[in-house]
């Protein structure tokens, strides 16, 4: 199994007292799982985020676990809720159809989000959930090893990149994520649901999809 992360440094948002003890709960129960059924079922099991008594489902992860790329996306909406999955609606569907344009699937990619609960009427989260759920997909990533990470959006990125830089100024640029002992390429990009929104942007995210394509290109001998 992949080793146990060392502890990350707090946010620097100030979180309440139990929420700072539920994320430590956290870091300790991610750490113990050796497998992703044992992470898994200890989200499943874990109370110290509130999001679990107002979500319909736990959305866990899509896609391939032994994939090269691994997505990390936001919190669920409200189909991802009802399916159990991430990016199964309208975004969802966006997303494949840039994944194909790269010649990449579902079966190519795993997919997860920085929060497994759906916050209520898609409100944003706050930095506690985010604080309580992060060692949970910080051990996934673990787990997994992923050769590169793509984030959609500038939850994902500000979240695994510890900055508080904006994602019109992160996207296109190779970043690293730091877990556990291993330093992985990151890659972050617009998040399908902000496309929907601003379509003229899908510009943009087509050049990260090149560069994306281009790192998972072997040079040519």
């Amino acid at each position: 199994a992949a080793p146990a992360s060392a502890p990350r440094p707090a946010s620097p948002s100030a979180i309440p007292l139990e929420d700072a003890q539920a994320a430590e709960n956290a870091r300790i129960l991610a750490a113990r799982c050796s497998t992703l059924e044992e992470l898994r079922e200890a989200l499943a099991n874990f109370e110290g985020c509130p999001l679990r008594y107002t979500a319909k489902n736990l959305v866990f992860a899509d896609g391939n676990p032994k994939a090269r790329v691994m997505m990390v996306g936001e919190a669920p909406g409200r189909d991802e809720d009802l399916q159990g999955l991430p990016f199964v609606g309208r975004a969802g569907q966006l997303l494949d159809r840039m994944l194909a344009s790269i010649g990449l699937d579902r079966s190519s990619v795993y997919i997860v989000n920085t929060l497994p609960w759906r916050p209520p009427g898609n409100r944003t989260p706050t930095p506690a959930e985010h604080a309580v759920c992060m060692p949970f997909v910080e051990r996934h990533i673990e787990l997994v090893q992923p050769e590169v990470l793509v984030l959609l959006g500038g939850v994902s990125a500000k979240q695994l990149l510890q900055t508080g830089t904006g994602i019109m100024r992160l996207r296109g640029k190779w970043a690293t994520v730091r877990i556990g002992e291993r330093d992985i390429p990151a890659l972050p990009t617009l998040h399908p649901a902000y496309l929907l929104r601003q379509p003229a942007q899908k510009q943009l995210v087509w050049r990260d999809l090149l560069a994306l394509k281009a790192r998972l290109t072997p040079p040519s001998a």
